[in-house]
Formats: structure tokens, C-alpha cells, sequence
């Protein structure tokens, strides 16, 4: 089997990727989506990439990061309507990057999420606030890696940080924050229908993030039932085969707060010792071969 890669910037998780598919017999290739283009014709659509046409892959893995999502995804898009397996289809990866959208898609499929709030400019922040109440966790909505993201403890501290935000025209959510949570999170590692894999991470010293990249520490945690369930539901929520889902523990359940599509490998493989990336293989190798070219997807 053939298998691409799509990334920005090859690492651990490409590198993992491409052992493990190596290492089963199967052809890989890195392909640096921001240097594709494709090439539109009637009934035959095309993506190329260094002057070559990528017409004879069967599976694409992508690792869509923000930044380029609109580009990497239309990229995606049109392996899709090349009949090429992947294992995050554009529209998932679209729905997942955009945290408004993805938030009420997993409100409506009655998952559990923080309370949320979503506004554009108003002269009601009081009102705003007062709703929601405070201490409260205030993101952007691009927010990535724990980035973008406030915790604002006073009314007067939300107030200042909304107003920064509308001076800027930002977008931006209003969330609910979870004391209880006490600066930890989970990241649940979904692979088909089954997790995988799944950590805990906690924040540094006082730090309300828990994300690794703001040096937090992680350890391997056992799952409840109800959080498997949780995770399981909210990857297929969005549509996603290989995805990391995120939940907070609270008094009423787990709560996710993000669905990441492009989930990275290196600390769970590490902490946990999982073969996390032989699994993705896995299950490429058990579906790709079923729809390979069965039919072309429209947009």
C-alpha cells in the first residue's frame, strides 16, 4: 500500500508513522502539503506536489495544523474526490479546527462541555459576565497548545480582557472554569473505535493550563467507562478516525473541551509505552483497502 503524509514540518509523529508503516511492508511518503497544489479538470481532479502528480497513493494521513487549515484542507478535500482513503476527512478537520462549531456539534450530540458563551460586540459585557460568572476561562478561538487562553479570576479582569479582545476584533469564547478540574485534563488518543491510549496532564505550579507545551508534567490514568464512551462520541462527533479528544473531570462528568485532528504522538507513546502509531496503520490497512477508489467524493 501507498501512504502519504501530509505535514508542515516533519517530527516525532511523521517519523513514528513512517517506521511503523515501513515496518509493514508498506511504501511511505512525507509530503509537505503547503508546497501541493491541485489541479482542477472536469472528472479528473489532481493534486501535485514538486512537479509530481500524487495520482497512485491509497491512503493520506493528515497532520493539518492551524495556521494553513483552510489550504491543508482543501488539499485533503481533493484526495477525497480522487477516492483516496484518509483518515481525517476535510470537512472533520474544518469542523474540529473552528471551536465555536465544534462546541455546539458536541452540545447537540449531547456530549458534556463546559458552559460556553460566544458573542460579538456588545455593550452588555456586564451581562456577559454576570451569565456565566466568574473565575472564567476566556480563549480565543484559534487559540492552539494552550495559547490564547485566559483564566480571568475578578468581573473587573474579564471585563478588561473582552474589551482588549473587541478592540482587536477578535473572536473569542467565554467558558465556564471547572475548579474542581485543579489544572488537569485528559487526552484520550482514539484510533477507529477504541482508545488507544489516554494520560493525564497536569499544570505547572498554579498555571490553569494543563498542556504539555506550557510545561506541565503528565501520567498514564486508567479511563472510566463513561469517559471511554465520552471519547468515543465525541471523535465520531466530528468525524474523525485518529483524533485526540480532551475532557476535564468535573462533579458532573467529563466535560471535553477540544477534539484535536492532528494529535500528536510523541508524549503519550512516551509516557504510556503504547504503539500508538502502529494502531493508525492498523487500521489504515483495515479500511483503505475497502474504499479505495470505490467512488469519487463531491465537495
Amino acid at each position: 500500500m501507498k501512504i502519504g503524509i501530509l505535514t508542515r514540518q516533519p517530527g516525532y509523529t511523521v517519523r513514528r508513522l513512517r517506521e511503523e508503516a515501513r515496518k509493514r511492508g508498506h511504501e511511505v511518503k512525507t509530503i509537505k502539503y503547503p508546497e501541493c497544489y491541485v489541479d482542477i479538470k472536469q472528472n479528473h481532479p489532481e493534486v501535485l506536489y514538486r512537479g509530481e502528480r500524487l495520482s497512485d497513493l491509497d491512503a493520506v494521513i493528515p497532520r493539518i495544523l492551524p495556521g494553513m487549515t483552510p489550504y491543508g484542507a482543501a488539499i485533503v478535500r481533493q484526495f477525497e474526490m480522487m477516492g483516496v482513503y484518509t483518515t481525517a476527512r476535510s470537512i472533520a478537520i474544518s469542523r474540529s479546527r473552528d471551536k465555536l462549531r465544534s462546541i455546539q456539534l458536541l452540545s447537540k450530540s449531547g456530549i458534556g462541555i463546559p458552559k460556553t458563551i460566544f458573542s460579538r460586540e456588545t455593550d452588555a459585557v456586564d451581562d456577559l459576565i454576570d451569565h456565566l460568572g466568574v473565575p472564567m476561562i476566556i480563549k480565543l478561538a484559534s487559540s492552539m497548545q494552550g495559547n490564547g487562553v485566559v483564566l480571568a479570576e475578578t468581573k473587573k479582569a474579564a471585563k478588561s480582557v473582552i474589551q482588549a479582545f473587541y478592540v482587536n476584533d477578535t473572536s473569542f469564547l467565554l467558558q465556564e472554569y471547572i475548579e474542581e478540574a485543579a489544572g488537569s485534563d485528559i487526552r484520550a488518543l482514539v484510533v477507529g473505535n477504541q482508545v488507544v491510549a489516554s494520560i493525564k496532564r497536569q499544570s505547572l505550579d498554579d498555571d490553569f493550563r494543563s498542556n504539555l507545551h506550557q510545561g506541565g508534567s503528565a501520567s498514564i490514568i486508567k479511563l472510566t467507562d463513561d469517559e471511554k464512551r465520552t471519547a468515543l462520541k465525541a471523535a465520531k462527533t466530528m468525524g474523525l478516525q485518529f483524533c485526540g479528544v480532551d475532557m476535564i473531570r468535573s462533579n458532573r462528568g467529563p466535560l471535553v473541551l477540544e477534539v484535536n485532528s492532528a494529535p500528536g504522538l510523541e508524549g503519550i507513546e512516551t509516557i504510556t509505552g503504547r504503539n500508538v502509531a502502529g494502531k493508525v496503520v492498523e487500521y489504515i490497512e483495515k479500511n483503505a483497502k475497502r474504499t479505495h477508489k470505490k467512488d469519487r467524493v463531491g465537495a
